[in-house]
């Protein structure tokens, strides 16, 4: 079996982004477009998420990892990085590929964005229920 990576220039191949302007400038076209929008949904969920490259992929953290995506050959991975939060939407990821913390959402498909904004806020919940102890 094929072992899936990022595509090239993406951070798992070759030298990794320094940013995640560098890290979208570096997708090849089809994945480019749907980058710079997980970007915008997810920034516009978490305006006060630290935007940056950690593990060679856009990550952010607000009181800890919130969430995170990359791309691929053929999808955009978007790290939920909670399994609760997963089991919680598991009707509304239902249409997608999933993995125990991560949806795939196709190259050239929509993403769907009311619902990235709503899990992101959720890990927003998350986070500050944790941080309070």
């Amino acid at each position: 079996m094929k072992k899936k990576t990022a595509a090239k220039g993406m951070g798992m191949r070759g030298t990794p982004a320094k940013n995640v302007d560098a890290y979208i400038a570096a997708a090849p076209e089809p994945a480019r477009g749907m980058l710079r929008e997980m970007r915008q949904i997810v920034k516009a969920a978490a305006p006060r998420a630290v935007e940056m490259i950690s593990y060679g992929i856009p990550l952010y953290k607000q009181q800890g990892h919130l969430t995170a995506f990359a791309a691929f050959k053929n999808h955009i991975g978007f790290y939920v990085m909670s399994k609760r939060l997963m089991a919680e939407y598991k009707r509304e990821f239902a249409p997608y590929k999933q993995a125990i913390a991560t949806v795939q959402f196709p190259i050239g498909e929509p993403i769907p964005a009311a619902l990235v904004k709503k899990v992101v806020k959720a890990r927003i919940k998350e986070n500050e229920a944790r941080a309070k102890g």
